[in-house]
């Protein structure tokens, strides 16, 4: 399973939606997450790649869309 598909997966498990955004869509503007969902999704992600995020970048930008979240994880591989 390639990372995005796996993150897709992740985001579709916490928003509890099986919506498949496209891979440059804003997944807070799109609605599919909120803030409260951020931390459920980054500690999803924390516990599936073995990294720590920490807490200054807890920031919904960091994780907006698919990509982004994908090349943030790369930074911390």
């Amino acid at each position: 399973m390639s990372r995005q598909a796996k993150i897709l997966e992740i985001v579709q498990s916490v928003a509890k939606k099986q919506v498949t955004p496209g891979s440059d869509e804003s997944l807070f503007d799109s609605g599919l997450l909120d803030s409260f969902a951020l931390p459920d999704l980054v500690s999803a992600l924390e516990v599936e790649y073995h990294v720590r995020v920490p807490d200054s970048d807890l920031n919904p930008r960091k994780f907006d869309t698919i990509e982004r979240i994908e090349s943030y994880l790369e930074g911390l591989l």
